[in-house]
């Protein structure tokens, strides 16, 4: 395990002054629920800046007219129906799935999904559609998050696919092959990290005050941030950064860029106002970060 350089945002691609449409990279977002409208759409907040094109779609129908209303307010990505989505991750360079998808729908429900898996008819929907999905097009790259890593294991991701885990959901996906906690050492999580990155071929940014960005080949660690991440939808906005860095980008360097850029925007934050933001913030600043090593 080594301290990421950040001399390697360097390699970050960057668009040519004679390219046009498309030439940028088109991301697709999937994600979205009754309860959980807003992940996905700070997800695609973060990613709008990066790329040339975002479609995002949600089995969620209410998200329909949720997204309308938004596009007063942010113009740059394009809701698709859901039955068209297959056809819109045809033409993506890269996908994020998961954002605002449910293990359980009721707090009620909570421990039985926990303790027995019984995740209820929401869980179970997660579930179907993000192994179809990820079934049909087992070649595209993926990022895979929050609800969708909840439900799922690990035999069931694809090559190259870039995970986005904390450590709950970490050992949700890995089950019984491999736990840890915040008492396992970073020297041991590194290990562990590297050898399931080797054993499904994938890439692991492990989210922490120390994060860890695992490939087939090595671990990193990313230092950094501080205590405003743990604010609800920071994890989106990571996901939704780091898909749109994939989509030009090579599978590691695209999840340690997310990790960095994530943290360094936290940092810009605290300088500014403390603790008083939000991911919101965090989506707008972390876009501005990335820009000063894409131009």
């Amino acid at each position: 395990m080594i301290n990421f350089n950040k001399k390697e945002l360097g390699k970050l691609y960057k668009p040519s002054q004679f390219s046009s449409k498309e030439d940028n990279g088109q991301i697709t977002i999937i994600g979205g629920s009754s309860l959980f409208h807003g992940a996905p759409l700070l997800a695609l907040k973060a990613a709008s800046r990066l790329v040339d094109i975002v479609f995002f779609t949600s089995p969620e129908k209410s998200l329909e007219k949720t997204a309308s209303a938004i596009k007063s307010k942010l113009f740059s990505f394009i809701w698709i129906p859901w039955n068209e989505t297959e056809e819109y991750i045809k033409k993506s360079d890269a996908i994020l799935i998961g954002p605002g998808f449910l293990r359980y729908k009721k707090e009620s429900q909570k421990r039985l999904c926990e303790e027995k898996g019984l995740c209820g008819q929401e869980g179970e929907k997660t579930r179907k559609i993000t192994l179809s999905l990820l079934k049909k097009f087992p070649n595209k790259k993926w990022v895979i998050d929050a609800g969708s890593l909840q439900t799922i294991k690990a035999k069931d991701l694809p090559k190259n696919t870039i995970i986005t885990p904390n450590i709950k959901e970490f050992n949700l996906l890995f089950g019984q092959e491999a736990k840890i906690s915040r008492e396992t050492s970073n020297k041991e999580k590194a290990k562990i990290l590297l050898s399931l990155s080797q054993k499904y071929k994938i890439f692991i940014a492990l989210k922490g005050a120390l994060a860890l960005v695992s490939s087939p080949e090595k671990v990193v660690a990313i230092k950094g941030g501080n205590a405003g991440l743990t604010k609800g939808g920071t994890g989106d906005v990571q996901a939704g950064i780091t898909t749109a860095l994939y989509a030009k980008n090579d599978g590691f360097l695209s999840a340690c860029a997310g990790v960095y850029f994530v943290k360094k925007a936290a940092e810009t934050l605290y300088q500014e106002k403390g603790f008083a933001y939000n991911a919101d913030d965090v989506a707008e600043k972390t876009a501005k970060i990335a820009g000063k090593y894409i131009r």
